[in-house]
């Protein structure tokens, strides 16, 4: 299938790494340019070393808690690339802990990062697009399930959810398709932490592969071929949607 990616140009946030990596390798096989982005200068410029394509990746450090971070990214991608047609935003998972015991900085400061830089980035980058596009939300089946001890995700992640299918509504019109995509357990370096803290990593990743019923965690590479064909003009029908990428682990229709 041809997925009609090849001079499409796509920004990436947390995609230094992960998820948002994964996807970057999918999208620039198929031929798009890609602006790689996440919070630390040295992290962005190895992962577009890795990429392996200079012509098709640039980096810019940015982290989407600041203000004029999605302007600098939608503006690094028109210079090089002299277009935007769509974005994948990805945010570092928020700290661990239970709603009730978490701080108000915390909760603020998770707000300003991963609600507030999302909608940011993805309402500037709808505005940025000049035709047909599409944005995708990274987000977590916590937007189904709450996931225990991690209240911030759980708090944060559903809102977002109906953000993108409010965003999905009101720039159809124009073309622009907008979608979350929720990951499960996969098997990146953030589900790594997560059975770290356990203190039993081991059995912790037993347990997660227990309650999924393909039997296995889930390759990056996975998702990131699932979201390269959602952004694409081949998925040209699908918008407002939350797909879950987790191997069939959560049970709500």
């Amino acid at each position: 299938m041809d997925l009609g990616l090849a001079g499409r140009v796509y920004v990436l946030s947390g995609a230094s790494r992960g998820l948002g990596y994964a996807t970057a390798e999918c999208l620039v096989a198929e031929g798009a340019n890609v602006v790689v982005s996440a919070r630390s200068a040295d992290a962005v410029t190895a992962a577009v070393e890795r990429l392996g394509v200079p012509e098709q990746a640039i980096g810019v450090a940015a982290d989407l808690g600041d203000p004029l971070a999605a302007e600098r990214l939608v503006a690094a991608a028109r210079e090089r690339f002299g277009r935007v047609d769509g974005a994948l935003i990805s945010v570092g998972g928020p700290p661990r802990g239970t709603a009730a015991t978490l701080e108000d900085t915390q909760w603020r400061a998770a707000f300003e990062t991963v609600f507030l830089g999302t909608v940011r980035l993805a309402r500037t980058v709808a505005e940025a697009i000049d035709g047909d596009g599409a944005i995708g939300l990274v987000l977590s089946t916590s937007v189904r399930s709450p996931i225990v001890g991690l209240g911030l995700s759980n708090g944060l992640r559903p809102g977002l959810a109906g953000v993108a299918k409010d965003m999905s509504d009101e720039y159809a019109p124009r073309g622009i398709r907008v979608f979350s995509l929720l990951p499960g357990r996969i098997l990146t370096d953030r589900n790594r932490e997560l059975f770290a803290a356990t203190g039993d990593p081991e059995r912790a990743k037993l347990e997660a592969e227990a309650a999924i019923p393909m039997g296995r965690l889930g390759e990056p590479a996975e998702f990131g071929r699932v979201a390269a064909f959602l952004l694409s003009s081949a998925a040209s029908y699908l918008t407002g949607l939350s797909i879950p990428v987790d191997g069939g682990a959560v049970r709500a229709l």
